[in-house]
């Protein structure tokens, strides 16, 4: 038997990649709390390409969210929960130990490692209610 959370939580989590990678695509500009123009032309479109990408990688995580948020294997749930897990966590220790010491990302590394907490606690909450379910 399928959990009713997994799927609630890949559809939010898919939502969210979703929005974020179609705004960096199409309007970083604007969104960007970090203005790092770039001094050249060449620069400015390297940033621009970047951006770009990331927000294309936003949307294929995204889609594969979405995906597999009709997978109704309980033991491929249990198993992509803790990988989620293990990838949350390990980006906010990134963020932490590398990208504190970037100097346009003294404002917002630690917003982002709140975020990335965040998501690996709802992963977490997910496994708890999946564990007490099977053991109940």
């Amino acid at each position: 038997m399928a959990s009713p959370g997994f799927f609630l939580i890949c559809v939010l989590h898919s939502l969210v990649a979703l929005t974020s990678g179609a705004l960096m695509m199409f309007y970083s500009t604007e969104i960007s709390a970090i203005k790092s123009q770039g001094s050249t032309p060449h620069d400015q479109l390297l940033i621009q390409t970047s951006d770009s990408f990331s927000g294309l990688l936003l949307i294929a995580i995204g889609s594969l969210l979405l995906m597999v948020a009709f997978v109704k294997d309980r033991e491929f749930q249990s198993f992509f929960a803790k990988g989620c897990v293990v990838l949350h966590v390990g980006m906010a220790v990134w963020r932490f130990c590398f990208e504190r010491k970037v100097e346009e990302l003294v404002g917002e590394w630690p917003k982002q490692v709140v975020g990335d907490i965040a998501l690996a606690v709802s992963w977490v909450f997910f496994l708890v209610y999946s564990w007490r379910e099977k053991y109940d």
